[in-house]
């Protein structure tokens, strides 16, 4: 898969556009709109088909990158090997059973063994994952997975907080419910002491999730 070129913040739209198929989207867009009952054609959603089109081509990008090789190029070799904590990465999501948002912060903890990462590169790596249908415990275990796989670290560990708006706006409506999950590889799973390190860390000065 050919390398894609990324922003601080953002994967490129005008590439992303370019590999989702737009006018299916508009089509079912449009399908959507009167099989609820709405005029199409009224002021306010003439050009709502184009636009949600445009919007899973941002918020989907995720399928159309190789992480392997958008991050391979940051990877360094370091004599450290005390514990590296990103903690509070703001992502965004859609929940693959509704199409609703979940969002929330992702901490992430490695212990190097030789090599280290460049620090934009991670929050990259979870917009990876989280810029698809996902479930949070499997993204969970993809953010832990690839870099354990990058890194051949000693230890790796990810918790990741958030809140699902298909459990706010519909079904039980349980608007301050939010859901944890972590991955542990190595020394996050086999060491208490450590374990329990990195969850003082990234529980120390937290402030609670909000919409």
């Amino acid at each position: 898969m050919e390398q894609l070129e990324f922003d601080d913040n953002l994967m490129d739209e005008r590439l992303m556009q370019d590999r989702v198929n737009s006018p299916e989207i508009q089509a079912a867009v449009l399908q959507i709109l009167h099989a609820v009952g709405e005029d199409p054609a009224r002021d306010g959603l003439k050009r709502t088909p184009e636009r949600v089109a445009r919007m899973y081509a941002e918020l989907l990008a995720g399928y159309t990158t190789d992480p392997m090789v958008v991050l391979n190029d940051a990877i360094f070799e370091v004599k450290y090997d005390e514990m590296v904590i990103v903690r509070d990465i703001e992502f965004y999501s859609l929940c693959e059973h509704h199409l609703l948002p979940f969002m929330g912060r992702v901490h992430v903890a490695y212990i190097p063994d030789g090599k280290v990462i460049g620090l934009s590169k991670i929050p990259r790596m979870v917009d990876i994952f989280a810029r698809r249908l996902q479930v949070q415990e499997r993204m969970t275990r993809q953010i832990a997975d690839l870099i354990r796989d990058l890194l051949h670290p000693q230890g790796v560990g990810v918790v990741v907080e958030a809140l699902h708006l298909c459990m706010m706006m519909r079904g039980v409506q349980k608007h301050n419910a939010r859901m944890t999950t972590s991955a542990m590889h190595g020394a996050f799973r086999a060491n208490l002491a450590t374990r329990q390190e990195f969850l003082e860390n990234i529980g120390r000065g937290a402030s609670p999730l909000q919409i």
